[in-house]
C-alpha cells in the first residue's frame, strides 16, 4: 500500500538482514542494529548531517562513516548581495563502524575529533547540541559554533526502504523545524541564531547502500505567524513502492504527501525550479541563489552534488485541506549523483 505507515515497535531487520516492514514513521519505532546487517562492513553507511539556516546565512555539520570511507565536513554558506560558501571536508580511510555512531537519533553523542577538527552532536532531553572547532578552515583561519536545536515532541520523517539487491536497504529520519540558537564564528564575523526565525534540520541516515545511486532531495522551515512550518520531499533511490518520503510539518504534526516531482531547469541548477505533486498539495517555485556543488572523482568513488540553495514561494495543503502560502522562504534542493 502507497504510503504504509509503519507503527508497530520491533526491530528494523530480520534473521536474514532484510528489512521487517518496509513504509515510513513518525519517529524510529523500528530499531537499528547494526549487529543485525548480513552486508559485509565496508558496505556500511551511516552518518549525521545538520543543516542551520536562516534567511541571511547557514551551517551544515557532517559525521559520517560510509564503511571504506569516512567523510567529516563543515560548510559556512552566505547568502547576501555576493553569495559564498566553503566546505571544509576531512576524510578517512576505512573507518568500518570505528566512529561508534549512535543506533538511535533520540539520545547519544556522535563525535569526531583529529588534531585539526573537534565536532559533536550531542542529543540531549529536548534539545540538540552542536559544536565544532575546525583549525585552517580557510585561509588559515579557525571556525567555531555552538548551537542548541529545540525539539519538544513533535513528528519526523522516517522511512524504511529496500533495493531489490540483497542486504541493501535505507534507514532515514529527517526531522525539521528545530529552533536554532547560538553562532558560528569565522574571521571575525559572528553569525547569530535566532530561535523566533531560524531553524535546524536533522539527517540522519543508517544502512546498506547499492554503489551507484542519483537522488533527489527538498527541505525546509519557516515560521509563520508564531507556527512551524517545515517539508521534506525527494526521491530517486530504492523502491518505494511502500512510501515516499514527502511530508509536510505543521505546528510538530506530519502530513503525508504523495509523489512530488522536481522540475529542473534544462540550462542549469540556478535558473528557476518548480515541484509538483500528484496529490495536488505542494506546488511550489524555487529561485535559486547559490550553488553547493561538488565532484569527487577518486575512480571508484564519484560525487557530482548540487545543493541549491534559494527561495520557495507557493501553495502547501495540510491534510485538512488548510493552504499554507509560503513567499522567498529560504530552504535548499539538490540533486546528487554518487558511486560509492
Amino acid at each position: 500500500m502507497r504510503n504504509h505507515e509503519v507503527t508497530t515497535a520491533q526491530l528494523l531487520l530480520n534473521e536474514q538482514g532484510e528489512l521487517r516492514e518496509p513504509g515510513w514513521s513518525r519517529s524510529l519505532v523500528q530499531k537499528y542494529r547494526r549487529a543485525m546487517i548480513k552486508a559485509p562492513k565496508f558496505r556500511i553507511k551511516e552518518w549525521d548531517y545538520y543543516l542551520v539556516t536562516n534567511d541571511k546565512f547557514a551551517v551544515a555539520f557532517t559525521i559520517s562513516d560510509d564503511g571504506y570511507i569516512g567523510l567529516q565536513s563543515v560548510s559556512l554558506l552566505v547568502f547576501g548581495d555576493h553569495p559564498w560558501e566553503h566546505t571544509e571536508t576531512v576524510l578517512n580511510p576505512f573507518p568500518m563502524g570505528k566512529l561508534r555512531l549512535p543506533e538511535d537519533s533520540s539520545f547519544g553523542t556522535t563525535r569526531y575529533e583529529d588534531k585539526r577538527l573537534q565536532m559533536s552532536f550531542e542529543a540531549i532531553y529536548q534539545k540538540r547540541r552542536l559544536r565544532c572547532h575546525f583549525d585552517n578552515y580557510m585561509d588559515g583561519k579557525p571556525f567555531d559554533a555552538e548551537i542548541v536545536l529545540e525539539q519538544p515532541p513533535m513528528d519526523s520523517m522516517v522511512i524504511a526502504t529496500p533495493w531489490p539487491e540483497k542486504h541493501a536497504f535505507y534507514y532515514n529520519q529527517k526531522i525539521n523545524c528545530m529552533r536554532a540558537t547560538g553562532y558560528a564564528e569565522f574571521d571575525g564575523v559572528r553569525y547569530e541564531f535566532d530561535p523566533e526565525t531560524d531553524f535546524g534540520t536533522l539527517d540522519w541516515g543508517r544502512g546498506v547502500w547499492t554503489y551507484d545511486n542519483t537522488w533527489f532531495w527538498g527541505s525546509g522551515n519557516a515560521d509563520i505567524d508564531g507556527n512551524s512550518f517545515g517539508w521534506n520531499i525527494g526521491y530517486g533511490f530504492g523502491d518505494t513502492s511502500a512510501a515516499s518520503e514527502n511530508i509536510l510539518f505543521w505546528n510538530g504534526k506530519a502530513h503525508k504527501l504523495d509523489d512530488v516531482i522536481f522540475n529542473l531547469p534544462a540550462d542549469g541548477y540556478m535558473d528557476k525550479w518548480t515541484f509538483a505533486s500528484s496529490d495536488g498539495r505542494f506546488e511550489m517555485e524555487f529561485q535559486p541563489i547559490l550553488d553547493r556543488a561538488a565532484n569527487l572523482d577518486f575512480k571508484v568513488i564519484v560525487s557530482d552534488q548540487h545543493q541549491v540553495f534559494g527561495r520557495m514561494s507557493g501553495t502547501a495543503i495540510l491534510d485538512d485541506g488548510t493552504k499554507v502560502e509560503i513567499k522567498d522562504v529560504m530552504c535548499f534542493a539538490e540533486k546528487v549523483h554518487n558511486k560509492y
